[in-house]
């Protein structure tokens, strides 16, 4: 052809040369040479590994087999190699000639080929010179050229039968024609050429250069001129019509390859052939040139080629219609979209032309089939936007046919498919096929309201037996052919999954290949399943591939699609609703506003229900036609029927429109109301000759009845016409209808059976079917090209799951190279959509399915590792594990972990349910000594760094503080170590072991775990609580429900309390969860509580493993903190005190770093008891001293406030009496000990400095009465008194020391400035006598306190007493003195006598007389204490305080008050 009609646009040269492709390997299938081999082939020389930084080990691949089988491979495999090779190529001509010509010379050149498969190959190269692809302007041509004129040169093949052989010799003649007489022949080189004498069939080829030439023709012609000459012909025509016929004369050679040897006498003899008709001759004026042939001419070709094929014309055999297939193929590449752009030729395509080719498309003739689907998929390509429902049945019929029965997946995999399809789900969808009812539940077996909802079900379905065999595989061809653009996967959404009449093909035929791509009830060694397999699994890996593309671009959202699309949703529940059962379906349609919706004064309720039922294909037409033919349901019928135009419509075609969109019922008065209301509505429109309503009435009875007579097959004797005719005498009113109109109505019922729904089987439910497609077909609008991101979203959120299992599937199962490749590539682009559309479900599901493919997961771990060999290798210490060992060996697991985490670094954020397989397979790699040493260091407050022990000898401990991890500290008692002294022999490694370690060692490098590990610490919120709550239960799991588990197992063996031992694993997990707390603070309020349920749980048993679970330094902790004190604070003794050091660590820090945490009294309370638990341990105790003393003392660090004062006081008065309890103990061991001071006993001098710092807090009590809003009275007993108790209680402590220092500051606090309470308020003075002075005397006279210290308790006593004497006289002996303070009085003197007589030898004895006499005299001198005198001047008080007095001292001094204040006589008073 010449240049410029290579440029016009005809059918794209991708699809010709994918449709030679399947030519030539279904020619190569049909031999028993490749009918057991598959299309793909293992590359013998592995670069995935490397391109993936894994070490290759020679020992990881078997020796592959060489010789005859794979040559046979190479063949067959070549043709997929090109198909990968252009499949994303959109230009053809930017790939060399040579590469894509090579299989093709391959397959002519070996002696293994077969004629007709060598034919086949040189029919390839004929049509890729005819579309164009080898040019001048292809690239390498010169080379390409050479190669072909040898190609053809030394073409060979194993002889079969001469005329097979002899039509290799014409292909090789028609390819040299081509070379030579086309635009190419000036580039030819010197050929060398064997030629046969006998070229036959060269009929065929001259047949396909003339049709080509002739519908060239179309992109010369103006569709818009021609199609209206065609109309004036039509006009000027007076009857009949011109038309080419096809006569079957009997005709010499051999039909093609399988065709059978009956079906060889007729061919196509002569085309075109005119019929012989009166048609007067059109002149030719003198001198004027004849028009070319033009429209018509090409429309009379195509529609004889047409008719050619009909199925059912029994004139024409297969051979008739293979070569008729073969033109109208070349036709239709050769004119390519421009035949759609003829309106008479389009209608012509699409029917019959489509009905006859997908009627052949079931075909038990494979090369009928063959021609014929690579006919449809030409047809597809050039006018798939004119197609949109033929497209529709075709894509439902493969699904249908390519759909087996569902076998059980392998065990272990990822997706468990549900059954296969079976059938269409649309009842107006025909099916090439023996139909089969089916109208006991849905495909695959799910309820039929089930699958509906889903748009896959409808009342009835017509089912197809599945393709099995070389059948199947073409037809996968087929459709992985028709899917290949970029845009197929969204067209098919948005043209049939969101348009409400169509079925949701994108939906099933993802849900076809997700399944197909695991094994059927097929051997698994069958090669046909495999390659259906890698089809399916191609056709998957390009729809992610095209979407992940489409991903990065930017289109519109097309808003009213979506919308279509969940309105779609709602319609199909609401039908599966009234099928199920119509009246909860009707409320859920109104409901959702799908009924009820458009009400007016025109549009009734009734009316807007008819309108759905009427339009909703997926009704039950059985149900629908007993709903509305129901009594109450009048007003519905009358409306419903109302609905259909019968204007001008004859009788018996009104009625079969009527009964075709609703199953007539069975009772006789349901039938009787729809023939009377049609009756009604019929003769409103005024039909002719029809005289009244009850005529109509009894006419549609009559036509019920004879439409069952002529074609129920019960029925032996006919009713004849004039039966027919007798039956209707003087029924129109009287009067008798015409007998041309009763024999209209006979033959239309005769000729045209009415078909009601339910009953569309055979052929004639075929046409039935075809006539609604139709149909449907003006109003459903052309097929919309859309390659648009806008639908992605929701086609992903639909086939995500499936999709990721059948490429997880295909990844494990298949060992291709460039299977595994594509695979790889699915995973990324899978994992790239699911961050794209933020579906962390997605990233999740694709994380899972990697990790069970790295057999990094193991069922259960070990809680004690092995000892396994350290091999020293290049200077590095290599533990030869097990895992270390198997891992090596696995390179499809070495390659599954590299993805994986390649897919995870940097995209951590999109996971969440995958966080737990990632530190899963960090336990398991931790456990085998595989992980990064980052990863496996500790730290702590205390600092300095340590590795985790791995097993259970407790790591050493320095004596003064620990400088291990947070957890090695603790882990001598988290989880009872075992014994250190059971060794076990280590075995020894092999070199095979070394070097398949080594190569899991490179993996693990190059899966970049560090840097993982890194970026969990940076994670978003949402993803990090994700990854800390799967750390949580991974703890959780191999602590505290190990525990509960163990525990019950053992619960009838032991007595003793049940302790796990050491298991390292947990102590990971409780590591790693600390030191996401201590490196993310700002996120420490949402991660806080997951940490803090697992510490708290195993801190309530926590005498059945030791504790690790001290908090680390974390600020804006509230609530959950302080319960951790609290939890912590009430550990049990023995393992508070071996944490202490640790929990003091952290509190100072805590205080030091984030002190405005704790801002309320019962937090300080807290923060306190936390401090009183851990004081037993000595280290503890000390850390615990100083930082109470930063608290107290003056400095950056002080920190005393209302809140805390109280507990100050209570917790340095624990100090004092652990000091007093520590001398006790040392007194305890005998004479012969050393007494201890604040010398040598640290207890002792912190007990010393503890009664300085309490009484240190008196200067803050100013301040507290200022800022306090509390009355004085209130802040008195709140601050001052119980700093006076304490020193008054630590004045009767053990220590020496200690008590004395208590006793002399309790007299400084007693006798100097007052600042909380008023002298005058005698309640304040009783208070502190009451609860200060008198208890204290009261404990230094128990025996048990003097044996605390009996050398130094005199001393005591006497400095009480005197205290007791000072502080009476500074607090009550006042002049003016109004308070009544007699029993106070009459106390001391009780007190005062017990001392001076506990013992007599004593100083004391001595003392409190002088003591007393001091306090005698001041309160004779203010006047409060005064003896009788006359007369007698005293107040009742006086009197009474006077005998009161004196006869208490004459107990004890009898006759000293008398002396010291002696009685006034009456003279002397006189006087």
């Amino acid at each position: 052809m010449d240049s410029t009609t290579r440029t016009r646009r005809t059918v794209s040269v991708k699809h010709v040369l994918y449709s030679e492709i399947l030519s030539v390997t279904t020619a190569m299938r049909k031999n028993s040479r490749w009918a057991s081999s598959t299309q793909f082939v293992t590359s013998k020389d592995s670069t995935l590994g490397s391109n993936l930084g894994l070490r290759i080990s020679t020992s990881n691949y078997a020796t592959q087999s060489s010789g005859r089988g794979n040559r046979e491979a190479e063949l067959m495999g070549g043709f997929q190699e090109l198909k990968r090779a252009v499949r994303d190529v959109e230009d053809i001509s930017s790939i060399e000639l040579p590469g894509i010509l090579a299989p093709f010379f391959a397959i002519i050149r070996s002696p293994l080929s077969t004629g007709p498969i060598t034919s086949a190959a040189l029919s390839a190269l004929h049509g890729l010179f005819v579309c164009g692809l080898i040019s001048p302007t292809s690239i390498a041509l010169d080379h390409a050229l050479v190669e072909l004129s040898s190609t053809v040169s030394h073409c060979k093949f194993e002889a079969s039968d001469s005329s097979g052989d002899e039509v290799v010799l014409l292909k090789i003649m028609a390819v040299i024609e081509d070379c030579l007489c086309g635009n190419v022949g000036n580039v030819l080189g010197d050929i060398e050429i064997r030629l046969s004498e006998t070229l036959r069939r060269s009929a065929e080829n001259t047949m396909h250069a003339l049709v080509r030439t002739v519908f060239s023709r179309l992109h010369q012609l103006d569709p818009v001129v021609e199609e209206a000459k065609l109309r004036r012909a039509d006009e000027d025509a007076p009857e009949g019509e011109i038309k080419l016929t096809v006569s079957t004369t009997e005709a010499s050679g051999d039909a093609p390859e399988g065709v059978d040897a009956d079906s060889q006498e007729n061919t196509l003899d002569k085309v075109p052939e005119t019929e012989d008709v009166a048609v007067p001759p059109t002149p030719i004026a003198p001198g004027v040139d004849r028009a070319q042939y033009g429209l018509p001419s090409i429309l009379e070709l195509l529609r004889v080629l047409i008719n050619v094929l009909d199925p059912m014309d029994q004139q024409h055999t297969d051979s008739t219609r293979l070569i008729a297939l073969g033109i109208l193929n070349a036709a239709f590449e050769e004119s390519g979209p421009k035949i759609a752009e003829f309106p008479s030729l389009e209608a012509l395509v699409l029917d019959p032309g489509c009905k006859y080719l997908f009627q052949l498309a079931r075909s038990d003739n494979t090369s009928v089939l063959h021609l014929a689907l690579r006919t449809i998929s030409t047809v597809f390509d050039t006018m798939r936007h004119h197609l949109k429902l033929q497209q529709e049945l075709f894509l439902a019929f493969t699904i249908d046919r390519l759909a087996l029965p569902p076998s059980p997946h392998p065990k272990g995999s990822a997706f468990t498919a549900k059954k296969a399809y079976t059938g269409s789900p649309r009842p107006s969808t025909p099916r090439p096929g023996t139909p089969m009812s089916n109208s006991n539940g849905g495909a695959g077996g799910e309820p039929p309201e089930k699958e509906a909802e889903k748009g896959t079900a409808a009342p009835s379905r017509v089912l197809v037996a599945p393709a099995r065999g070389e059948t199947r595989n073409l037809i996968l061809e087929t459709l992985s052919q028709i899917s290949r653009q970029p845009s197929f996967m969204v067209d098919l959404y948005t043209n049939y999954d969101c348009d409400i009449n169509c079925e949701n093909l994108f939906e099933r035929l993802s849900d076809f290949l997700t399944k197909a791509v695991y094994p059927t009830d097929y051997p698994s060694e069958d090669p046909q399943q495999r390659n259906a397999q890698y089809l399916c699994l191609d056709l998957l890996l390009a729809f992610v591939n095209d979407m992940a593309a489409r991903a990065e671009g930017d289109f519109p959202t097309p808003e009213s699609l979506i919308q279509t699309k969940s309105q779609k949703k709602l319609i199909l529940t609401g039908a599966a609703r009234f099928n199920a059962k119509p009246k909860p379906g009707i409320a859920f349609l109104e409901e959702n506003k799908l009924i009820y919706n458009d009400l007016s004064e025109e549009v009734t309720k009734a009316r807007s229900l008819a309108s759905f039922l009427k339009s909703c294909t997926r009704l039950d037409k059985r149900l629908l036609g007993d709903y509305i033919s129901r009594p109450d349901n009048i007003e519905l019928l009358e409306a419903f029927i109302g609905l259909f135009d019968f204007h001008q419509k004859p009788v018996a075609e009104a009625l079969r429109e009527l009964l075709e969109s609703f199953r007539l019922p069975g009772e006789s008065q349901q039938i009787s109301r729809i023939t009377e209301t049609f009756a009604s509505i019929y003769f409103a429109s005024g039909p002719e000759e029809i005289k009244s309503q009850d005529a109509v009435y009894v006419l549609a009875y009559s036509i019920i009845m004879l439409n069952t007579d002529l074609h129920n097959p019960q029925v032996r004797k006919r009713m004849t016409f004039e039966d027919y005719q007798r039956n209707l005498r003087q029924v129109n009113d009287g009067d008798n209808f015409s007998p041309e109109f009763l024999q209209n109505i006979y033959d239309s019922i005769r000729k045209r059976e009415i078909v009601m729904p339910e009953e569309h089987t055979g052929q004639l439910g075929f046409e039935h079917a075809w006539k609604e497609l139709l149909t449907r077909s003006r109003q459903a609008g052309n097929f919309m090209i859309c390659n648009s991101s806008a639908f992605d979203i929701d086609m992903f959120k639909i086939v995500w799951k499936p999709v990721i299992s059948a490429i997880a599937y295909a990844f494990i199962s298949f060992e291709e190279e460039y299977i595994i490749q594509r695979s790889i590539a699915g995973f990324r682009q899978c994992a790239t959509l699911a961050g794209h559309f933020r579906l962390p479900d997605v990233f999740d599901f694709v994380v899972v399915s990697l990790s069970e493919a790295t057999s990094l997961l193991s069922d259960s771990t070990p809680a004690r590792v092995p000892n396994y060999p350290v091999v020293e290798v290049e200077g590095q210490s290599v533990t030869v594990s097990n895992l270390s060992v198997k891992f090596g060996t696995n390179f499809k697991g070495q390659l599954a972990a590299v993805v994986l985490f390649n897919i995870v670094n940097g995209n951590g954020n999109a996971l969440r349910e995958g966080w737990t397989q990632i530190f899963e397979m960090f336990q398991n790699l931790f456990l085998h000594s595989l992980l990064p040493t980052r990863m496996l260091q500790m730290e702590d407050f205390l600092g300095g760094v340590s590795m985790i022990p791995l097993r259970g000898s407790t790591p050493p401990r320095p004596a003064a503080r620990s400088e291990g991890g947070l957890l090695s500290a603790l882990s001598s008692y988290l989880m009872t170590p075992y014994s250190a002294s059971t060794e076990h022999l280590v075995p020894e490694a092999t070199d095979l072991d070394v070097e398949n370690t080594l190569c899991t060692i490179d993996c693990i490098t190059s899966c970049r775990l560090d840097e993982l590990y890194t970026q969990i610490m940076q994670l978003d919120i949402d993803a990090l609580i994700a990854a800390v709550r799967a750390l949580e239960a991974l703890a959780h799991e191999r602590t505290v429900a190990r525990l509960k588990q163990e525990s019950d197992d053992g619960m009838n063996h032991s007595d003793d309390v049940f302790s796990l031992p050491y298991d390292p694993a947990s102590v990971f997990f409780l590591e790693t969860m600390v030191s996401i707390l201590c490196q993310a603070p700002q996120h420490i309020e949402e991660l806080w509580p997951i940490v803090f349920e697992h510490l708290s749980a195993l801190l309530s048993t926590s005498v059945q493993y030791s504790i690790l679970l001290i908090e680390r330094a974390v600020p804006s902790l509230r609530d959950q903190i302080y319960v951790s004190f609290d939890l912590l604070s009430g550990l049990p003794p023995a393992i508070a005190s071996s944490v202490g050091e640790q929990v003091v660590s952290g509190l100072t820090l805590l205080l030091q770093k984030h002190r405005d945490i704790i801002s309320s009294q019962t937090e300080w309370n807290l923060v306190f008891a936390l401090i009183r638990s851990t004081v037993a341990n000595s280290e503890a105790a000390r850390m615990s001293f100083d930082l109470i003393t930063s608290v107290v003392s003056d400095g950056s660090d002080q920190l005393v406030t209302t809140d805390n004062f109280s507990g100050l006081i209570t917790i340095l008065d624990d100090f004092m009496t652990i000091a007093g309890a520590s001398t006790e103990r040392s007194q305890s061991k005998g004479r012969r000990s050393e007494p201890l001071t604040s010398v040598n006993s640290p207890p002792v001098a912190r007990g010393k400095k503890a009664v300085e710092l309490l009484f240190n807090l008196n200067k803050f009590l100013p301040q507290f009465l200022n800022s306090s809003q509390a009355p004085t009275h209130q802040a008195w007993r709140q601050y001052c008194l119980p700093l006076l108790v304490s020193l008054s209680r630590q004045s009767a402590n053990a220590a020496r020391e200690v008590r004395h220092s208590a006793i002399s500051l309790l007299q400084r606090s007693l006798l100097g400035p007052h600042v909380l309470f008023e002298e005058a308020d005698h309640t304040h003075v009783e208070e502190i006598f009451n609860r200060v002075v008198f208890p204290l005397l009261d404990d230094l006279l128990k025996p048990e306190v003097f044996h605390r210290d009996p050398q130094g308790m005199p001393e005591t006593r006497l400095r009480a007493s005197a205290l007791l004497c000072k502080a009476f006289m500074h607090l009550d002996v006042r002049e003016g003195q109004v308070k009544d303070f007699r029993i106070l009085w009459i106390q001391i003197l009780d007190l005062l006598d017990r001392l001076m007589n506990i013992d007599r030898s004593d100083q004391l004895y001595e003392a409190i007389p002088e003591s007393l006499k001091n306090v005698l005299l001041v309160m004779n001198a203010a006047g409060i204490l005064v003896p009788p005198s006359e007369p007698d001047t005293r107040d009742e008080r006086q009197r009474t305080l006077w005998t009161a007095t004196q006869e208490r001292m004459e107990r004890f001094l009898p006759g000293f008050l008398i002396e010291l204040i002696p009685q006034t006589p009456r003279e002397a008073t006189s006087s």
